[in-house]
Parts: structure tokens; C-alpha cells; sequence
């Protein structure tokens, strides 16, 4: 590794990191939906990049002593569902049957999307995947072909607006059930919603971690079975 890649890597780091806790601390102290911690730390990085003329390929670069936390972050998922074996048993069909029928929605819901509003297949494609964890759904537009950026962009963007609009919609349509409230927001708005739906409750919060590995295993089968039927490869 050269001395401009290590200069990358310390940038890309560096810059992320302080931007989330910017982003944590402000969200804290306002305690405001709106002030998504995540949300917070776009506009800085992209707000540094802007303002000190730093080339977006060079942040990028260096971007992949985070991305390599991607897999491991996935592969925690396994041992959330472990360790909410025993509720998950007790509810198991309620989960499994939500968990389906949010996948289903969440991808057809793209498609519907995308067909609305004349954007083409390569588009749709890439959003198929939108309410899935990041890893899962990289690897879901690489199996359809669509663009990773976009599809990166808008599981961002769902994420966000599942931590935003949550609460609101929780009280909405009156939900009481705290397994229900978790399997909601995790199996529509990954990881980023699950940082809200803790905020509700212990329970909430398991259940929403619980809902994210689900979702992102019922997406893959489905999509794999979608692809070898339509010849999609």
C-alpha cells in the first residue's frame, strides 16, 4: 500500500467516523427524528469533500476498511435470531408470514415504482433489494445485474425514512404489539429503522434485528427463484 492509498484509507476513516458521532450527538441532544444520525453524516462528508475540493474517488478509495465490516456486520445477524430463539419460536409463523409478505411488498413496491414513473429495468433492478441491509443487497443486484450505486443510494434513503417515519406510523395505525412493531420496522427499513425501533423498546429492537436477517434471507431465496424463472442472470 503506497503512501496516497494510507492517506485515503485515514481519510475515508477519519472523516466517517467523526461525521457519525457529529451526527449521534446532535440527534442525542435535539432528540428529533429529522436529525437522523446517518442522515447527518452524508451531508458533512459531502460537505467537506465540496468545501476542501477533495475528488469523491479518493474518499471512495479508502472506503473499504469500512465496507470490509459489511460481511462481519452480516454475519452478526446470525446471532441476533440465536439470541431471540426462544421469542422468535413462540411467534415464529406471525414473523415468518410478515417478514414474507414486507419482502414481497417492499420489491414489488419498487418495480411498481420504477414502471410508474418510466424509469428503465436496469433502474428497477437496482431497487428490488431497497428494505434490505446493505451486504444482502449488494449482493442481490449483483445476482439481477443492476447498478450498485443506486442500489446503495436507495436502501440509504429507505433506511433513513424507516427511522424518520416510524414512530409517526407506529402511532397511526395503532400498533401495540411490540413483536409486531419490530418485524414492521426491520423487515422494511433494515438496520438503520432498528436504531429507532430500539429507542421504543428492548423487545422492539430485538425483534426489528430478528426481522432483518429474515427479510434478507426471504429476499435472496426469492429473487433466486424470481431469476431461474425468468431467466434472469
Amino acid at each position: 500500500m503506497n503512501l496516497a492509498s494510507i492517506w485515503h484509507v485515514i481519510l475515508a476513516t477519519g472523516l466517517s467516523v467523526i461525521a457519525f458521532r457529529v451526527g449521534v450527538t446532535l440527534n442525542a441532544k435535539v432528540k428529533s427524528p429529522l436529525l437522523n444520525p446517518l442522515l447527518i453524516a452524508i451531508f458533512i462528508v459531502v460537505g467537506v469533500l465540496v468545501l476542501f475540493g477533495i475528488p469523491f474517488a479518493d474518499y471512495t478509495d479508502g472506503s473499504g476498511a469500512i465496507s470490509f465490516f459489511l460481511g462481519p456486520a452480516t454475519a452478526v445477524l446470525a446471532y441476533s435470531i440465536y439470541r431471540q430463539l426462544k421469542v422468535l419460536r413462540e411467534n415464529f409463523l406471525p414473523v415468518f408470514i410478515g417478514c414474507l409478505v414486507g419482502s414481497i411488498t417492499s420489491m414489488a413496491s419498487a418495480v411498481a415504482f420504477c414502471k410508474l414513473f418510466g424509469l428503465d429495468n436496469s433502474v428497477a433492478l437496482s431497487m428490488v433489494p431497497k428494505s434490505v441491509t446493505t451486504p444482502i443487497a449488494m449482493a442481490v443486484t449483483n445476482e439481477l445485474g443492476g447498478t450498485m450505486a443506486v442500489t446503495v443510494t436507495v436502501v440509504i434513503a429507505t433506511g433513513i425514512m424507516g427511522a424518520i417515519l416510524s414512530p409517526l406510523l407506529v402511532r397511526v395505525f395503532h400498533l401495540r404489539n411490540p413483536v409486531a412493531t419490530g418485524v414492521a420496522i426491520g423487515t422494511c427499513s433494515h438496520a438503520v429503522g432498528t436504531t429507532k425501533a430500539v429507542q421504543m423498546g428492548e423487545l422492539e429492537g430485538a425483534m426489528s434485528g430478528v426481522a432483518i436477517g429474515v427479510a434478507g434471507l426471504l429476499t435472496v431465496v426469492i429473487v433466486l427463484i424470481g431469476s431461474m424463472v425468468l431467466g434472469i442472470s
